[in-house]
């Protein structure tokens, strides 16, 4: 499944093949064992992922699934997303939690898309390496002596390293 397409999870969603709890399980467990090298992500929440999951699972149990419920997402830290962890790469706002969903956030939430975490970047996206995060660099999952590109590399590396099906970025 870490190789499909969003077109194809979205397909074995809709045909009950895999569950949203299942999927997400998946990629947070690759996240577990390949974010400490890659150090992709800043912020992971496993609990309220597997929840969205769950909430995924029901809507498309009762018929109301739309083309991406239940489809995990990684989103770059620049955009803001209730209850989460916002720092922008910045140590000034290292424990920022937002009280509100930016409005690419709220759109995939409504979607009924699940959070795996929140992907580092370049401080302030003020770069172009992603080595300038406060949260430290992040490796290119395909040659550790690369950089993945930024200021969204944190989402980039983790598209790349199959630790997400899709992930927003700037």
């Amino acid at each position: 499944m870490i190789h499909a397409s969003l077109k194809e999870l979205a397909a074995a969603l809709a045909a009950k093949k895999v569950s949203s709890v299942e999927l997400t399980t998946l990629f947070l467990d690759r996240v577990a064992r390949l974010n400490p090298q890659l150090n992709a992500f800043i912020t992971v929440d496993r609990e309220k992922s597997l929840a969205m999951a769950r909430q995924a699972d029901a809507r498309i149990g009762r018929g109301e699934g739309a083309p991406l419920t239940g489809i995990p997402l990684a989103h770059k830290d620049i955009f803001c997303a209730e209850g989460w962890l916002t720092t922008c790469g910045s140590k000034m706002l290292a424990n920022f939690v937002s009280p509100y969903d930016a409005t690419v956030i709220a759109r995939f939430k409504a979607a009924g898309t699940v959070t795996l975490g929140k992907t580092n970047m370049d401080e302030f996206a003020m770069g172009s390496s992603n080595e300038t995060s406060f949260c430290g660099p992040v490796k290119n999952p395909w040659d550790a002596a690369a950089v993945p590109g930024g200021s969204s590399g944190g989402s980039a590396a983790a598209v790349a390293g199959r630790l997400t099906p899709a992930a927003t970025g700037t």
